[in-house]
């Protein structure tokens, strides 16, 4: 054996010895202290308190107008002139467009002549002349009855003279005379006044008042008719649509503008029945505008379940400044249905996926140690839900770092970063 393979096999030898020594070494120190423990998890927290809740249902909508018209013809008549166009603001008594009306103008002019035909000849009966000759005939009858009995009172008084001797028979008799007369008088004056209020004169006046009634009515409805010629808008609105022109034949209740109104808007949505028995009118709501959440309220929750949907529509009234929502878009509305009280309330980023499916948050108790708990959810809102059992007022819920977190597992917690935190953070990295 040569020099160089004695060299060999003795650096052989030696790498074993060490190698061997290594091993021993490491024997004996996990004998002595077995393995390092594991250092506990860094986590955050949030305490789980009593509170109130939102229950905000959403759901996808189409918005109208609030309220919108369409305004048609009331008589046959060509278009004089349109006054408007499409996109125009228009008030309500607005005069819209005008028609031809020579016609009923004429029809107007005829009218009125024929009523004050009809007006004439009733005042010829039952004027002033016809009253005063009644009141004169009443007035009449009572003075013949006064000088009746004023008569008759002188002519007993001077025929018991007479009786007695005291008297000529000459003054009786002229008494006599002048209380004939007084009768006389009287009787005439019956007769006349009996003559104005026979029944025929009164059917007479009453014909005439039925004739001149008649023709203020047409006169009337021939005046209402004209009026039909100026179509005017019957809201405040912008003009969404102009079918027809100038020189065009309308016939009755053909449209000649549709008028809407958008300073607010309806969103109408379909909402789950489940949802829907919730929401009642008046509850607030929002709208997803083109400048951010809208603020409004439910105006009519339909009070039947539509078939082929099983939904129930609701309506949600909202302002529309500068008019940026357009009838026909759809929007995501969110209803407040109701706020419930005095319940659980923990961050939403608390939940976790237990094993056994469903879910389930981390407890960590005064001796640091985390806890599982499976937990019941009721209404989210947003980055809080609402815990119905499985978490009571007071734990401390893990809000970060519970992911893979063992149960009944060591943890430390870690107090929330500040906005200083936050800025030096950046300051190191521009450093």
């Amino acid at each position: 054996m040569s020099g160089k393979n004695t060299r060999v096999i003795a650096y052989a030898i030696a790498a074993a010895a060490l190698l061997a020594g290594c091993g021993k070494s490491k024997e004996k120190e996990a004998a002595a202290g077995g393995e390092a423990p594991e250092p506990p998890t860094p986590v955050m927290v949030e305490t789980a308190v009593r509170g109130a809740i939102d229950r905000v249902v959403t759901s996808d909508a189409v918005l109208y107008p609030v309220n919108q018209s369409n305004v048609t013809s009331k008589i046959n008549a060509p278009v004089k002139r349109m006054l408007v166009n499409r996109g125009d603001h228009v008030r309500a008594g607005q005069t819209v467009a005008e028609l031809e009306s020579a016609d009923l103008a004429a029809a107007v002019n005829e009218s009125q002549q024929q009523y004050e035909q009809t007006r004439a000849a009733y005042q010829a009966m039952t004027g002033a002349t016809v009253q005063d000759d009644k009141a004169k005939a009443e007035s009449d009858v009572q003075a013949a009855q006064q000088l009746l009995d004023a008569n008759k009172k002188v002519y007993d008084s001077k025929a018991a003279l007479q009786r007695e001797g005291a008297l000529a028979q000459r003054p009786v008799d002229e008494a006599k005379l002048a209380m004939v007369q007084a009768q006389t008088q009287l009787d005439l004056a019956k007769q006349h006044l009996q003559t104005l209020n026979q029944v025929g004169q009164r059917e007479a006046i009453r014909g005439a008042e039925a004739n001149m009634n008649a023709a203020k009515a047409h006169t009337d409805n021939a005046a209402i008719q004209l009026s039909y010629a100026k179509v005017v808008s019957p809201i405040n609105g912008v003009i969404a649509d102009r079918p027809v022109y100038p020189g065009e034949m309308v016939a009755s209740g053909a449209p000649i503008v549709s008028i809407v109104d958008i300073s607010q808007v309806v969103a109408r949505a379909n909402v789950p029945v489940a949802d829907a028995m919730f929401i009642k009118v008046g509850r607030p709501a929002r709208i997803a505008g083109p400048d951010g959440d809208l603020a409004g309220k439910v105006t009519v929750v339909s009070p039947s379940v539509d078939p082929n949907t099983t939904t129930v529509e609701v309506w949600v009234q909202v302002p529309n400044p500068g008019e940026k929502l357009k009838p026909g878009g759809t929007v995501r509305v969110a209803i407040i249905a109701d706020t419930i009280q005095n319940t659980i309330v923990i961050p939403a980023s608390a939940l976790l996926n237990s094993d056994e499916g469903g879910p389930k948050v981390m407890v960590v108790t005064s001796d640091k140690i985390a806890h599982e708990r499976k937990v019941s959810l009721g209404v989210r809102q947003g980055e809080r839900v609402q815990i119905v059992s499985g978490v009571q007022d007071g734990d401390q819920v893990v809000t970060s770092g519970g992911l893979g977190l063992d149960d009944k597992a060591k943890v430390t917690i870690q107090a929330p970063k500040s906005e200083d935190d936050d800025d030096d953070d950046a300051d190191d990295d521009k450093k």
